[in-house]
């Protein structure tokens, strides 16, 4: 089991740099947001992907998750997205997608995160839900054949967002390449205790993101420690579980303080595995 910091928290860095940096602060791994400035597929040839595997060989950095969710170089964080009414803007997320799946297996990624689509704009919840199944069922083949998962995040706002949104829409999915990148923090803003969640959604878990959230449960990424989240009780779970997956911090509201925030969430977090006897590199 790995921990790692996403890169999405060093926007103002480049690629080559977030990488340094993130080895420099003691992560065993990282998570690479696969948008601009960093891994956006079509920025990148099949040399350039080769230069980023032989950095991360050289930072000794395993690559946690690729960060499939955001589209800032054409869109936003969350469009275009898989719902949307228009076929062509869902066959850009849709391509870039495809494009994540490859470059996952290049660098020896085991999954990629995707957004569940959304926001709903108040159109039909079940025309949405059946637009994101047809949308997966295009992609679904490709991450089988490549042996890549494909993880939906559920995120507050967005057409999943707790534990009975998910179990509904994979009750739709017949592949076991789909699962669910489990954001504690995220079930925390909808209202759920993040440790039962991951229970009850356990054995489709394929990644876990980290951060804390305020009291407020307003969806506001927090260094762990800061928030209100009891992360001692979802670790002491994923303990009990089993769960031997990656773990990434995800922090991306503190892009102009990336490595502080990556030192105090070490020095928060490394004693709370510890008493939970998780063995994390």
């Amino acid at each position: 089991m790995v921990f790692g910091y996403s890169t999405n928290a060093f926007t103002q860095y480049g690629l080559s740099e977030s990488l340094e940096r993130i080895a420099a602060l003691g992560f065993a791994g990282v998570e690479i947001m696969c948008d601009r400035p960093h891994l956006y597929p079509p920025d990148y040839d099949q040399a350039s992907i080769a230069e980023v595997k032989n950095m991360l060989n050289a930072h000794h950095l395993k690559v946690t998750n690729l960060n499939s969710f955001t589209l800032f170089a054409v869109g936003d964080t969350y469009l275009p997205s898989w719902i949307e009414p228009e076929a062509d803007r869902r066959q850009v997320r849709i391509q870039h997608t495809r494009q994540c799946l490859e470059i996952a297996k290049t660098l020896g990624c085991r999954n990629i995160s995707i957004p569940p689509g959304g926001p709903l704009a108040g159109g039909p919840r079940k025309e949405a839900m059946a637009l994101f199944h047809q949308g997966l069922e295009t992609v679904i083949p490709l991450a089988e054949e490549l042996d890549v998962k494909l993880l939906v995040e559920p995120e507050p706002d967005l057409l999943i967002e707790r534990t009975a949104e998910f179990k509904e829409f994979i009750k739709g999915v017949h592949s076991p390449q789909v699962g669910i990148n489990f954001d504690i923090g995220h079930f925390f803003c909808a209202g759920e205790n993040p440790a039962n969640a991951m229970e009850e959604l356990f054995e489709w878990l394929g990644h876990v993101h980290l951060e804390d959230i305020g009291q407020s449960r307003i969806h506001h990424h927090l260094i762990p420690g800061d928030g209100a989240i009891d992360l001692a009780e979802v670790f002491q779970t994923m303990k009990r579980l089993g769960y031997t997956g990656d773990i990434t911090l995800e922090l991306y509201p503190y892009a102009n303080g990336p490595e502080a925030a990556g030192r105090a969430s070490l020095a928060h977090i490394r004693p709370l595995f510890e008493a939970a006897g998780m063995d994390i590199s």
